[in-house]
């Protein structure tokens, strides 16, 4: 009451540190691509970015590494000890020296990796999906949703040139890594069935995450990443959440 005469309340906030929450997608699609980097390394590239500026903001950072072999979790840590501990889990993931002409057994990994994120991260939290989303399905989008009611949530869709335009007419060799086929884009019927695929899984990604009112990023292999994250998250304050834009 002094000075005015009447009652003021006045309120403080604790300023704490930010849990910052990484999901890397290695599995083998994302060790792909016709131009510049795999997808992987990209991924990879962006997730040292993301865990150098939350060292920065003074925020804490944990990961989750999936792949159809497995799952590794790194426990949020404060301080350059948890980035650099990211840094040597992301160099020394077995995916990395897989055969590459080995049968495996397609897991739900991405699933399974956003619902450990919905155990993990407590409200406020800042998560980066970095993936191709190829996994997507209603289990992923129900996760993720859930995550988005009490978190910011970023997804970062990498992509390749080809995923984004067919290729010229001709034919292709293509494998999974076990079998062998030949990919018939010779005539205007099967390049316009090969490109309306292509547009519907990106249509259905966009889609999905505005529903769920999560931010979509696109980033293609061949960009350089660190410039395109300063393009991507120009003026966003590590405080609130990031402004979708499209960066491909």
């Amino acid at each position: 009451t002094a000075r005015q005469g009447k009652p003021h309340t006045k309120l403080f906030q604790e300023e704490r540190e930010r849990l910052v929450l990484l999901a890397v997608d290695y599995r083998r699609p994302m060790f792909f691509a016709t131009r510049g980097s795999f997808k992987a390394v990209q991924a990879s590239k962006l997730a040292a970015l993301l865990a150098w500026q939350s060292l920065e903001q003074g925020d804490r950072v944990g990961a989750f590494l999936f792949s159809e072999e497995r799952q590794c979790e790194l426990r949020p840590q404060l301080g350059k000890a948890g980035v650099l501990n990211l840094l040597r889990q992301m160099v020394a993931d077995p995916a990395w020296h897989r055969p590459q002409h080995q049968p495996f057994e397609p897991r739900q990994r991405l699933a399974q990796t956003l619902m450990r994120l919905r155990r993990v991260a407590r409200p406020g939290s800042l998560i980066f999906v970095l993936s191709d989303f190829y996994a997507m399905d209603d289990t992923s989008g129900k996760h993720l949703q859930y995550l988005r009611r009490h978190n910011d949530v970023l997804a970062v869709q990498i992509v390749d040139a080809l995923e984004l335009a067919p290729p010229p007419p001709g034919l292709y060799g293509v494998t999974d890594g076990v079998n062998t086929g030949i990919l018939d884009l010779l005539s205007r019927t099967r390049q316009d069935a090969c490109s309306e695929y292509l547009a519907r899984h990106h249509r259905q990604i966009r889609e999905q995450m505005r529903q769920r009112a999560i931010n979509l990023l696109q980033l293609n292999t061949a960009d350089e990443v660190s410039g395109k994250l300063r393009l991507g998250l120009a003026g966003i304050s590590s405080r609130a959440a990031p402004v979708a834009e499209k960066v491909a």
